[in-house]
């Protein structure tokens, strides 16, 4: 068997643990170990619930951990394979994405995907991060929801990248990562589809018997 395919093989396994690792969880309990990260606000693992338990520091850190996750993954593919890196780029950065929605550590139930893909993005084609957080910032700023705004740049990812992508197979992986962020902000829709979404600085407020919480 070719050796760079098991070198990439084992890449790919190594990036699914990798994005498995729940930073959020690790950075909470790195500032408050009383609160239990899955017991607060949405219950998610990701950077927007951190900033609601532990502050604002806790979740631009585990922010930049999370992407971070796609960022490194990707930088090892050019040391470990031989060939066809475009294909790699988008095995390696399909396994981190779904290893943090999937994370096996945690019994597949994972944070939403969006840090993890931004970073991938940021790596594949910095020009199309800029233009993505452009969107993501002003959805943000004119309507205080962040799961729409991250609806939004998800939505406007695999034209962007069609656009700017080197390789056709970034646009293919673009495509997968819109239709997971999608899948991962099922509840949210149904709540900004019923006007229910909490808004970013919104006081928490009890949810109705039966009501997800926000």
């Amino acid at each position: 068997m070719d050796a760079s395919l098991v070198r990439g093989a084992s890449l790919v396994a190594f990036a699914y643990f990798l994005g498995s690792i729940p930073f959020g969880i690790l950075v909470t309990r790195l500032i408050d170990r009383s609160v239990d990260l899955r017991t607060v606000g949405s219950g998610n693992i990701g950077a927007t619930n951190v900033a609601r338990a532990v502050g604002k520091s806790g979740g631009i850190l585990t922010l930049i951990l999370d992407a971070g996750k796609g960022i490194f993954a990707l930088t090892l593919v050019p040391l470990f394979v031989e060939g066809r890196i475009a294909m790699w780029f988008v095995l390696v950065g399909a396994a981190v994405l779904l290893g943090h929605v999937f994370p096996v550590f945690m019994s597949f139930r994972g944070g939403k995907g969006v840090a993890t893909a931004l970073g991938i993005v940021l790596f594949l084609s910095p020009v199309a991060a800029f233009l993505l957080l452009v969107l993501f910032s002003l959805v943000v700023y004119f309507t205080r929801y962040v799961s729409l705004a991250s609806l939004c740049a998800a939505l406007a990812l695999p034209p962007i990248m069609a656009l700017l992508a080197t390789s056709r197979h970034y646009v293919t992986l673009s495509l997968g990562m819109t239709f997971l962020v999608f899948y991962t902000h099922r509840e949210n829709i149904r709540r900004l589809l019923a006007g229910r979404e909490r808004k970013i600085g919104a006081p928490e407020r009890e949810a109705p018997p039966g009501d997800p919480p926000p």
